[in-house]
């Protein structure tokens, strides 16, 4: 029964690919999107805030604009509200090639307190976004701009108060729609009195060749011109190359000492026995020796492993282009569906682990590691969550959603995770050790402080952290702000080449940390391969002192609180790579070796 059940646990994930890859998603398709001439076209307003804070938005009509004689709200899938959106019908109707010279929306006196709603607003630079034929479009809603004439420190806010739409149609199909603002048409903001306001817009349409299946490519157009895509590969294979490079430098260095002292062991055994053994073959009776909290360590590979084949199958599921620009709230279903679909990797890998290291209570250790990452994910989510329902912003999750998510946990997640430490437990594997422990461990040598667990876990981490330095800029940019980001193979390849030099900089400390005769390897290897997660987590402060504009404190919180989860979650699977490295390294050498 266990390699059935294990079978169904690797087929399943590829059984959520097809799914993910045939759903539409918000994709558009041959089938649908068109329109004969007059036909409603679905306009939706979204969100708004302020330009420079991408995670606090609010609903539309937050703001006092006129409303549509009957608001409609669009259902939305799980991950668009994960993503914060929230479509609501507009007040402005674009119908199939009906041309509008000025068209008003609506006359309305805004009160004193609906001036300092929307002077605020444009003070802080919001702007909005909506959706057209599940096209996206934005602007901003007003203008600051200096009083000559007054104090020089003063400025005078205005509110744009017309907009022209101009769409682009290829037969029966919208391709392109793009909206600007009218610099002539304002509403002075900047004195606390009643002001009258007439909100007005202007439709234009014009025909275009560009088919409807790349009527999508224009949102990715800024991350693929020739000249920045030059750029950004210039970039990254050289930096890869000099981190490959120094890594095989180093590689060259271990084969050698490794083959040295093979020779220089095997030379020993032909000597006479009086002579002491030195050396990472001096402690062979202890390498092997259980690691302590092993309970916590079997938890940690098994979240490590789990979150190790959510990274493998969302980069499967972006090469096949299933992330392309604006399909909204893609990313957040798969990881939601994927995370919940993989838990039977965690169960059966810590379940499995945890018996090779004779642990008799695998109950608790399932606990454990169910809990190891969504425990601080979901505090994090708690108190993220009251912040943004405080600011009233459109991050706050309805109940309704974090029901579904409670759901998936409890029917979904919970069960594959029993039911992958079940098999993990029946499994029966013996932990394979080519030599054996002897009942009592030697005591470690003084060793000098950069051979300790924090200068060893810096040394571990920044080699790694080089590797994918230039491509971190393109991602926060991509999560933390407005560019879009399509590169994935670029992506793939930094973190391929992630994983290798953060096994192969754990296998080589952990060879000179056995060469120094201290056998406690084990939860060195797993955090020292972990460290790059911290050296992120330490990008984070850089780039949003020196390299954003983000400010608040609902934003700051979103950013570092969001942040320290995902280099939690980089933590537990770089560390889970480097320690499996490592694993391999130690059965591999001293199975090499004769040992009394």
């Amino acid at each position: 029964m266990e390699p059935q059940l294990l079978r169904c646990f690797i087929f399943i994930p590829f059984l959520l690919l097809q799914a993910l890859i045939n759903l539409p998603l918000a994709r558009s398709n041959p089938s649908n999107h068109k329109y004969k001439s007059g036909d409603p076209v679905p306009l939706y307003v979204n969100k708004v805030g302020p330009f420079q804070n991408p995670s606090e938005t609010y609903r539309y009509f937050d703001l006092p604009f006129c409303m549509p004689a009957h608001l409609v709200d669009k259902p939305e899938a799980l991950g668009e509200v994960l993503n914060g959106d929230r479509l609501v019908s507009a007040p402005y109707q674009l119908d199939f090639l009906i041309e509008k010279d000025t068209e008003v929306v609506c006359k309305k006196r805004l009160t004193k307190d609906e001036v300092h709603k929307f002077r605020s607003a444009v003070a802080k630079d919001y702007y909005f976004q909506m959706y057209y034929d599940d096209l996206p479009l934005w602007g901003f809603l007003g203008k600051a701009e200096k009083d000559n004439k007054a104090d020089p420190g003063e400025n005078k806010y205005y509110l744009f108060k017309h907009l022209h739409f101009e769409v682009l149609y290829n037969k029966d199909r919208v391709i392109e729609v793009n909206v600007r603002t009218d610099p002539s048409a304002l509403v002075d903001l900047s004195e606390d009195k009643e002001v009258d306001a007439d909100f007005m817009y202007t439709v234009k349409w014009k025909e275009t060749d560009i088919p409807f299946e790349k009527r999508m490519d224009k949102y990715s157009q800024s991350s693929n011109m020739p000249h920045h895509l030059e750029i950004h590969w210039f970039s990254i294979i050289n930096s890869c190359v000099t981190v490959l490079l120094l890594t095989g430098f180093l590689a060259t260095i271990l084969m050698r000492v490794l083959k040295n002292d093979f020779v220089k062991y095997a030379h020993d055994e032909e000597t006479p026995e009086d002579q002491e053994e030195t050396g990472w073959k001096y402690i062979h009776g202890d390498v092997f020796r259980y690691p302590k909290y092993k309970s916590v360590f079997a938890a940690a590979l098994g979240s490590g492993t789990q979150l190790f084949a959510i990274a493998i199958l969302v980069f499967m599921l972006a090469l096949v282009g299933v992330f392309y620009p604006y399909n909204r709230g893609a990313l957040f279903t798969a990881l939601v569906v994927i995370y919940a679909l993989t838990s039977g990797f965690a169960g059966y890998t810590a379940a499995s682990f945890y018996c090779q290291l004779e642990g008799t209570n695998w109950v608790r250790n399932l606990l454990l590691t169910g809990s190891l990452f969504c425990g601080p994910l979901f505090l994090t989510f708690c108190f993220l969550n009251t912040v943004a329902i405080a600011y009233n912003a459109t991050a706050a999750l309805p109940f309704g959603t974090i029901v579904v998510i409670v759901l998936i946990w409890v029917l979904v997640t919970s069960p594959l995770l029993v039911l992958g430490g079940i098999a993990g437990k029946n499994s029966k594997a013996e932990f394979q050790a080519p030599v054996r422990t002897t009942k009592y461990p030697r005591e470690i040598p003084p060793l000098p402080w950069y051979r300790g667990t924090l200068p060893q876990m810096a040394m571990a981490g920044f080699l790694p952290f080089s590797a994918i330095y230039i491509e971190l800029y393109y991602i926060f940019a991509s999560v933390w702000g407005h560019r879009i980001y399509t590169i994935y193979s670029i992506l793939f390849i930094v973190f391929i080449i992630l994983l290798i030099v953060t096994a192969f900089i754990t296998v080589a400390l952990t060879y000179f940390q056995l060469a120094a005769e201290d056998h406690e390897w084990w939860w060195r290897a797993f955090l020292c391969g972990g460290s790059t997660g911290l050296f992120i987590y330490g990008y984070c402060l850089y780039y949003y002192y020196a390299r954003s504009d983000m400010n608040g404190f609902m934003q700051t919180s979103f950013f570092f609180g969001y942040m320290a989860c995902i280099c939690y979650g980089f933590f537990l699977m770089l560390g889970t790579v480097g320690f499996r490295a490592s694993l391999f390294f130690v059965r591999h050498i001293y199975r090499s070796i004769k040992c009394e």
